[in-house]
């Protein structure tokens, strides 16, 4: 008789601008069995200083809980754990520094997310949990940013991620610990302003129920069972938790019925996003959900395809801006052709050629703008747009890669791409280079397919006999790219084959 498998665990990391957030469950007849839940208090935000650097002080809290969440996931495989760091890593100045630390004392990849990814995974979190047939409004307010969206199912329809949330409103505006109607009004404000670009076409869109995923949400419902026996939150309701509030008169004698000690710091801040929702986008009452981008990012790994979801994005992203999609092929044929040639010598992963793929898709698309600096256009519009299923690295590398793959490489500019493993990038440009380069003419040719041999940082084309005038232009444009090249310590050789 065979005994049936343990199903797999999986577990999914949130690193929040407050806490850090553990989740583990496995699959059960296709359903989420949550096992267990952990959470670090680590203040991140409360690091930051006004250039946006996280201290030293911080970044020590965040490495003791990484070394606490190793011992926790201490015998899990890597593709089962997935790591989200949302708004202050995803906008911290020193954030390779960082992740360096975090490599040291924790053995999994950390993938910072877009505020537009993370409202996606939020949205889906609640979607696998919360079904009903009308448009939704979700409501996730963290420490620095806040989510909104309106979905239809599984489909989001609106979504969008503002910078304001309970730790940085709490320290704009709260920063003296005075809770009174000046200081509320102040937040208010902050708040409404942060919201008022979104809000017409949120109103228009509309939505049947309203729901909150936060903490926040749930301590102010926690709140108003305790006050008032209400299960969810109105206007009057929240105007009257906040008259209770500035009746104690500072956040340090806050004493109210229903609210963990915990949620003190920056729950005022918190309290004033949700007063300023209520007001913009008029709604009536808000709901509490306890599922939400943890339980997004279990869902995705159990059930979706995340490359299938970012081959959807790049070419939905490619038919927008209307690319050639011939020639993209073409460069990617070649791209292949390098790869296989040199993957081994060089380590490079599939993971790898799927940047350069997406990169030969998409690298083109600032001809929407103009042909004239293609390159920056191409990088401008891939680094700004919503890509679901994209980390921000991800994101990163990709728009590096078509920013420089052509002309001058500029390493202050490289800089501030942060790419972390910059030895890695340099060989993955490299190829996309050279492959763009033998395809400039736009017809497929014997040129689409030179021979590569590498070692180490050096590496070698050798091309078919060309004729004499075709020579004499490649063997001046592979000059002009061995001096570009040398700019990230790539030596590049290459031999003409001389005509018959």
């Amino acid at each position: 008789m065979h005994n049936t498998p343990e199903p797999a665990n999986f577990a999914a990391l949130d690193l929040g601008s407050n806490s850090f957030h553990l989740v583990i469950a496995r699959k059960v007849e296709g359903r989420l069995q949550i096992l267990h839940k952990e959470k670090h208090r680590v203040h991140l935000a409360a690091g930051l200083n006004e250039e946006f650097e996280l201290s030293e002080e911080a970044i020590e809290r965040a490495m003791l809980a990484f070394k606490q969440l190793a011992q926790t996931l201490q015998g899990f495989d890597p593709a089962n754990v997935e790591v989200v760091a949302t708004y202050t890593l995803r906008n911290i100045k020193n954030l390779k520094h960082f992740l360096q630390q975090a490599q040291v004392h924790f053995p999994f990849n950390i993938n910072v997310i877009s505020g537009q990814e993370e409202a996606r995974l939020i949205y889906q979190g609640v979607a696998n949990y919360v079904h009903g047939k009308d448009n939704r409004l979700v409501i996730d307010i963290g420490g620095g940013s806040t989510e909104l969206v309106i979905g239809q199912h599984f489909e989001a329809l609106q979504l969008t991620s503002r910078d304001i949330g309970c730790a940085n409103i709490t320290k704009a505006c709260f920063s003296s610990g005075k809770l009174s109607k000046g200081t509320f009004k102040k937040a208010e404000i902050a708040a409404r302003q942060a919201l008022e670009p979104i809000s017409p076409r949120y109103r228009k869109t509309g939505w049947k129920q309203s729901y909150g995923t936060s903490g926040t949400i749930k301590a102010l419902i926690g709140i108003a069972q305790a006050q008032f026996d209400c299960e969810y939150l109105t206007l009057p309701i929240l105007e009257d938790i906040k008259a209770l509030f500035i009746a104690q008169g500072s956040i340090e004698q806050l004493d109210i019925k229903g609210l963990n000690p915990e949620r003190h710091t920056n729950i005022a801040g918190g309290l004033s996003i949700v007063i300023a929702a209520f007001k913009e986008l008029k709604l009536e009452r808000l709901e509490y959900c306890d599922y939400a981008l943890r339980e997004g990012v279990l869902h995705e790994m159990l059930n979706y395809d995340e490359f299938d979801l970012r081959v959807r994005t790049i070419i939905a992203l490619g038919q927008h801006y209307n690319i050639d999609t011939a020639h993209a092929d073409n460069v990617f044929d070649t791209v292949k052709h390098l790869f296989s040639q040199c993957k081994k010598a060089w380590g490079l992963k599939q993971k790898d050629l799927l940047q350069l793929q997406w990169a030969a898709q998409l690298h083109e698309v600032g001809l929407s703008i103009n042909s004239s600096g293609i390159q920056k256009h191409s990088a401008y519009i891939v680094m700004n747009s919503a890509l679901p299923g994209f980390t921000q690295q991800q994101q990163s590398v990709l728009s590096a890669l078509i920013r420089f793959h052509r002309k001058k490489i500029k390493l202050p500019e490289l800089e501030h791409f942060n790419i972390l493993c910059s030895d890695t990038f340099a060989k993955l440009l490299t190829l996309f280079r050279l492959a763009v380069l033998v395809n400039r003419t736009r017809q497929l040719t014997d040129l689409s397919r030179p021979t590569l041999s590498v070692e180490d940082n050096k590496c070698t084309v050798l091309f078919d006999a060309q004729l004499p005038e075709e020579q004499a232009l490649l063997c001046a444009d592979l000059e002009q790219e061995q001096l570009y090249l040398d700019s990230i310590e790539i030596e590049l050789a290459f031999v003409v084959g001389e005509p018959a």
